[in-house]
């Protein structure tokens, strides 16, 4: 949580954090803004103090919106720069940052720095401060340990409600798409046909999805999948857009929408057949359900992540299956991690991965994490994962955050066998 950023900062001997980049999409300055318009800000926290967000005055008033204590970039005039620049406008910025930094008290020391920005600009602008400012070390922090995603690990109750929120929207854009489908005439070589006759196709899908997701205040930030046979079989295929649907093959719909305005994630995935499945593909189906209902029987408060990415792997290799336990890399059967941390990011902390054993991936209260099993087999033209989130209670209760039936074959209302 956030009220754990001091203690962080001070276990990694930071004396400040800053989030450069615009409030909006840029996880990092969210967790502190709140979103809204405000743009190239800059957020400078130091430890054991209030951040303060720096800002353009034509944005003064959604700043203010963030409830921060906020100063304008206006207070340092960029002309008053440009002479000792010698008219170089990154040496212009970096003076700039150096006069904000020296009004902070931050001449010296250690400074993390974070935000989504365009790269090679800030990149000069950091080089050129580094060199005014000998006497501070900046530091590039790496991945999943760093002190911002450690701190949104946890989840205040209002975060755990807004991505709550989420699933509801994500599971009722589900059953859109599921009526759509199941409820579409069907041509004789069992392609799925639109309203004028012409065929269903992914991106036709698609569409509809971005649609009705935005009419209900989400976007699709990263990407939907919705793959159907052989791209099915590949984790994260999103689909080929002119694919026309058909009956009887694999469809792997993972959806996992955000707030507008770069907010809140949910991430959910069903496989659907629609009419009929391969018996093969139906005990494949089925596998992947046991094992996810037997690992939520099995979680445990406090328990290591990574321990229930093992016992899937032990399952699935019983079953015949190559797992990332004694395979390197495998392109076929089960080849990704259980699951993963949501919040602000779509993958935070905790992870699953086997890598990640002894970095204390712990199924803690107030974390969000995601469940999802699956198995990929492209050259057979089929693939099968099943995805909820789930947040764990401070109570120490695993509590699914939004609900969704595990149907496997979709009856189709138009067509006979």
């Amino acid at each position: 949580m956030k009220s754990d950023l001091d203690a962080l900062m001070k276990a990694k001997n930071l004396d400040a954090v800053l989030i450069l980049g615009d409030a909006e999409n840029n996880p990092p300055m969210y967790y502190f803004v709140g979103g809204g318009h405000v743009s190239g800000a800059l957020l400078v926290k130091r430890r054991g103090e209030e951040p303060i967000l720096f800002y353009n005055d034509m944005e003064r008033d959604e700043a203010a919106k963030s409830g921060l204590k906020t100063r304008s970039f206006n207070e340092y005039p960029i002309q008053d720069f440009m002479e000792q620049a010698d008219g170089d406008m990154q040496t212009v910025f970096a003076l700039r940052f150096q006069k904000i930094l020296a009004d902070c008290s931050l001449t010296k020391g250690r400074i993390a720095i974070h935000g989504k920005v365009e790269i090679s600009n800030s990149f000069g602008i950091i080089t050129k401060l580094m060199n005014l400012l000998p006497d501070v070390e900046f530091i590039g922090e790496s991945g999943f340990n760093s002190v911002i995603l450690q701190a949104m690990e946890t989840k205040e109750d209002v975060e755990v409600a807004r991505i709550r929120k989420m699933g509801a929207v994500t599971t009722q854009v589900v059953g859109m798409v599921q009526e759509l489908l199941a409820s579409s005439a069907v041509r004789e070589d069992e392609v799925l046909l639109k309203e004028d006759g012409s065929p269903l196709t992914i991106g036709d899908v698609k569409a509809k999805i971005a649609l009705w997701l935005a009419e209900r205040g989400a976007v699709d930030v990263e990407g939907v999948i919705f793959a159907i046979g052989r791209d099915a079989g590949v984790p994260h295929s999103v689909g080929d857009p002119v694919e026309p649907i058909t009956l009887g093959r694999t469809i792997v719909f993972d959806i996992f929408p955000a707030e507008k305005g770069g907010g809140y994630f949910y991430d959910f995935t069903r496989t659907w057949s629609l009419g009929y499945a391969t018996p093969e593909a139906q005990a494949l189906y089925d596998q992947v359900h046991e094992i996810y209902n037997k690992v939520i029987d099995n979680l445990d408060l406090n328990a290591n992540f990574v321990d229930y990415q093992k016992m899937t792997c032990e399952y699935f290799e019983s079953k015949g299956h190559k797992t990332q336990l004694n395979t390197t890399n495998p392109l076929d059967g089960y080849v990704h991690s259980l699951g993963h941390g949501v919040g602000l990011n779509i993958h935070e902390r905790p992870g699953s991965s086997l890598m990640m054993a002894g970095n204390n991936n712990l199924l803690k209260p107030g974390v969000v994490i995601t469940i999802e099993p699956g198995l990929y087999y492209p050259e057979k033209g089929m693939g099968f994962r099943i995805e909820d989130t789930y947040w764990v209670r401070p109570d120490g209760v695993v509590e699914r955050l939004a609900e969704y039936p595990y149907d496997f074959v979709l009856p189709m209302k138009k067509w006979k066998k």
